[in-house]
């Protein structure tokens, strides 16, 4: 924690009031604890919340490792949680392997985070952790989160959610704090790139991964979705880096390097990027979920 330049005069009044009630929140429950840890901002933030109540001896940060993650989280997982100095365990997900999650249901998020839930469980029990959280911010509660539902029901716990932590406050902690990926730009599991119905495999993923890289490379954006509708490949950018596409040269040597790992046509969204684009095909009912 000492590497960390924390700077809480920076935060408005009411940030700050719900950054100590989020540090009451962990001293309340006291630990030792285990934290989802993706390395994204909101973990971060809930991880570093976690040391600076508790003490490092009392945290430990768990990242599941998956062909379904993106390779930048788990950088800035291993990043952060050594910055922290907390202990840091990977755990092998299993998704892959849950055919209620490869068949790819609006709802497939939540047989994720069933299975990760064990494997969490399991760590807390190594570690005599009386508590498991997340980083779930309030203003994931608005949208579809099958996922939240699974950890719900497992007895996660979303500190952030509790007390009334938006996405963009906890940004905003992150700057306060310190953390070096505060500007971040948000990442999302790569079978959130597959559209629900057509079944998730490794092959897919790994294509989705490396065409993500090279749009990337080549483009210079800093936030990219590759969304793999079988041949098509729909680019969504950061709605401010779209112009960046305004080069027929660029356009001809991204189109050509899509086409090498097999689409066979490659278009820009006009929309740009946005959360959770895939949804917008789901109907505005609650969805069921199934049970294993």
């Amino acid at each position: 924690m000492e590497h960390l330049e924390i700077d809480l005069k920076s935060l408005n009044n009411e940030l700050r009031a719900k950054f100590e009630k989020l540090l009451n929140w962990f001293r309340d429950i006291g630990g030792p604890v285990v934290v989802a840890f993706s390395g994204g901002v909101d973990s971060s933030v809930v991880l570093a919340a976690a040391t600076l109540a508790l003490g490092k001896n009392n945290v430990i940060a768990v990242t599941a490792v998956s062909p379904t993650y993106p390779e930048d989280d788990l950088h800035w997982a291993k990043k952060i949680a050594s910055i922290l100095d907390v202990k840091h365990v990977f755990v092998e997900s299993n998704e892959l392997q849950n055919p209620y999650f490869v068949a790819n249901p609006p709802n497939r998020c939540y047989f994720c985070k069933k299975s990760l839930s064990k494997e969490l469980k399991d760590v807390a029990n190594k570690f005599n952790a009386k508590t498991i959280v997340d980083g779930t911010n309030f203003s994931d509660l608005a949208t579809h989160r099958p996922g939240y539902l699974a950890f719900k029901e497992e007895g996660v716990r979303s500190p952030l959610a509790e007390v009334g932590i938006t996405k963009d406050e906890a940004r905003l902690l992150a700057k306060a704090l310190g953390l070096p990926n505060w500007s971040k730009p948000p990442m999302a599991c790569l079978a959130s790139r597959i559209p629900y119905g057509e079944q998730i495999t490794v092959e897919k993923l790994r294509r989705v991964a490396e065409a993500e890289k090279i749009v990337k490379n080549l483009a210079g954006v800093t936030i990219i979705r590759v969304r793999d509708h079988g041949h098509i490949a729909r680019i969504e950018v950061g709605r401010d880096e779209r112009r960046k596409f305004f080069n027929e040269e660029l356009m001809d040597r991204i189109a050509q390097e899509l086409q090498k790992l097999g689409y066979k046509y490659v278009t820009l969204d006009l929309l740009g990027y946005r959360s959770g684009s895939m949804d917008e095909v789901l109907s505005k009912k609650i969805i069921p979920l199934q049970k294993q």
